[in-house]
């Protein structure tokens, strides 16, 4: 198969995940394929990726090749797959805007960005460098709290004409406004905020639908996350959280069957701990009442790598955004962001999200107007089950 190429804003973490899971699964085959969701999607396996441009603004990557820049401080996730084979292609100097808070200035340079000196690259050098290096997608790993940054690359790939997959929570996709912008150039995108393999919000929505299938009514809930990696740190100044936990919070409440009020429900980063790293551990309680209003409580602990949980969902983001480009599909992919992402313009359940997806990648989709009236409608595109609302 060809190559899909992408290009990334933003070397952290997942980054350092994404592309060393890439090269980890380099001559596999499909039953060795442990930790994916799917070995072969329209032909495309996790090793025809392509890493062709690459941003960011810390001093320790920017001018390197990816593969070196991606193992630089403060980047501190496991290291599974440190062979790496240069590319050729050397981190660029991105644009700061907010990408950066303030308070981190106050931490040592191995937990926190070292600002580049070189000149932040113009929206016209980035855009010349997305067409020039043959990007099909820009990938959008920008810290938590990014919001003029995140709507300058998404401006960027708009005017290169390639897609965005955005794995942040800025919402794009989920915003009438921009996905309207990327309808009308045909221009596929997929948003917003990905969701882990087996994170916190997937766990704590397969616990809720649950509880609703087995008739406990859920009163309380919360979810407190702690981890020690520079999103972590970056979340530590909370006025950055706003979108994030709205993004975790609505993906737990559009699975419950009715709404908890603001003051029953908590959900998102809690603390920055340096010495768990890349290690996120999560703190789930709920709380409900059982046959006879008896009352009950359930208390979960998890505890995953952060990074390379993302990983694995990011690269059948990629292969399905792939298949949008080769179909001639522009707009929002509505299964597989229901699917892929914590707050995607349509909330599905998950089950219902994991049929639509697979739906997608055999090319039986039914996305579009169709699908958003049986959306209004509340019921499956294909089906009479109910699915979620906001």
């Amino acid at each position: 198969m060809e190559k899909i190429k992408i290009a990334i804003a933003g070397l952290g973490n997942c980054s350092s995940s994404l592309l060393q899971g890439i090269e980890y699964y380099s001559g596999r085959s499909s039953s060795e394929a442990t930790g994916l969701m799917h070995w072969d999607i329209g032909g495309y396996r996790p090793h025809d990726i392509e890493v062709v441009a690459a941003f960011d603004i810390d001093a320790r990557k920017v001018g390197k090749d990816v593969s070196e820049a991606i193992f630089a401080l403060p980047n501190c996730t496991t290291v599974f797959c440190s062979d790496l084979p240069e590319t050729g292609v050397s981190v660029s100097m991105g644009k700061v805007l907010d990408g950066f808070s303030d308070h981190m200035k106050g931490y040592e340079d191995k937990y926190t960005f070292v600002l580049s000196h070189a000149a932040e690259s113009t929206k016209e050098e980035i855009v010349s460098e997305l067409v020039e290096s043959g990007a099909e997608m820009l990938l959008n790993f920008l810290p938590v709290g990014s919001e003029e940054a995140v709507k300058f690359y998404a401006e960027c790939a708009l005017e290169a004409g390639i897609a965005f997959i955005n794995n942040m929570p800025v919402f794009i996709a989920s915003d009438p406004v921009w996905a309207k912008r990327f309808k009308e150039k045909n221009i596929p995108i997929i948003g917003d905020d990905i969701k882990a393999q087996l994170g916190a919000t997937i766990t704590h929505r397969a616990l809720a639908e649950l509880f609703n299938k087995r008739g406990v009514k859920i009163e309380k809930t919360y979810q407190l996350n702690t981890g020690g990696n520079t999103d972590f740190l970056n979340m530590l100044n909370r006025s950055r959280l706003a979108s994030k936990k709205q993004s975790k919070t609505e993906a737990v409440q559009s699975i419950l069957d009715t709404r908890l009020d603001a003051e029953n429900i908590h959900i998102g980063p809690s603390d920055y701990v340096p010495w768990q790293k890349d290690n996120k551990v999560c703190f789930i309680r709920m709380e409900g009442k059982l046959f006879g209003d008896i009352p009950m409580n359930l208390e979960l602990r998890l505890s995953v790598e952060d990074s390379p949980n993302s990983a694995g969902v990011t690269i059948d983001a990629i292969r399905c955004c792939k298949l949008a480009l080769n179909r001639g599909k522009g707009g929002v992919l509505y299964s597989p962001s229901a699917y892929f992402m914590k707050h995607p313009p349509r909330q599905f359940s998950d089950d219902i999200a994991c049929r639509m997806t697979e739906e997608f990648i055999a090319g039986q989709d039914i996305e579009g107007e169709v699908a958003d009236n049986s959306y209004k409608e509340g019921r499956d595109p294909r089906k009479s089950e109910k699915v979620i609302t906001r």
